[in-house]
């Protein structure tokens, strides 16, 4: 049986976690980076990297392959990383098709259809309910669990 290796970061600010997930002591190197965090200053505004720059060291120094960048759902406690990891690291990034609603129901509110794909498209898959999907010799199911937010 094929089991994960989990390594967690914990974001003090947003008391968020982010994951790496792969198979320690297998010769298949792909890994998810699971809810990645971006620095971002209330204050100021501007945002920085190190949170993910731990990820990126942790990636690097394990010798993995990122496969995917996953979102377990839409953030309004803190930015995701997932572009500049992706950027550095490289892999795909995927969220529940559920990501739908919430955007349809945040452009009236928000008002950035401008600048925010509401077809989904910022992300690379968009995963149905129960899809099956590897990360590199692991398998993974996704479960819808609404409740936080309906993705």
């Amino acid at each position: 049986m094929v089991r994960p290796s989990v390594e967690g970061f914990y974001d003090s600010v947003t008391a968020t976690w982010s994951y790496v997930v792969w198979e320690a002591g297998s010769t298949d190197k792909r890994c998810a980076i699971i809810d990645s965090v971006l620095d971002f200053d209330i204050f100021s505004g501007r945002t920085a990297f190190a949170s993910a720059d731990k990820i990126v060291a942790f990636v690097q120094a394990q010798g993995l392959a990122v496969q995917w960048h996953l979102e377990t759902h839409i953030h309004a406690d803190h930015l995701t990383a997932a572009h500049y990891l992706k950027q550095k690291l490289g892999g795909k990034t995927g969220i529940s098709r559920h990501i739908l609603s919430v955007l349809k129901t945040w452009a009236p509110i928000l008002q950035n259809e401008a600048d925010t794909p509401q077809d989904g498209s910022a992300f690379d898959h968009l995963f149905a309910d129960d899809e099956v999907f590897s990360i590199g010799a692991l398998s993974a199911k996704i479960i819808h669990t609404p409740g936080h937010t309906p993705a």
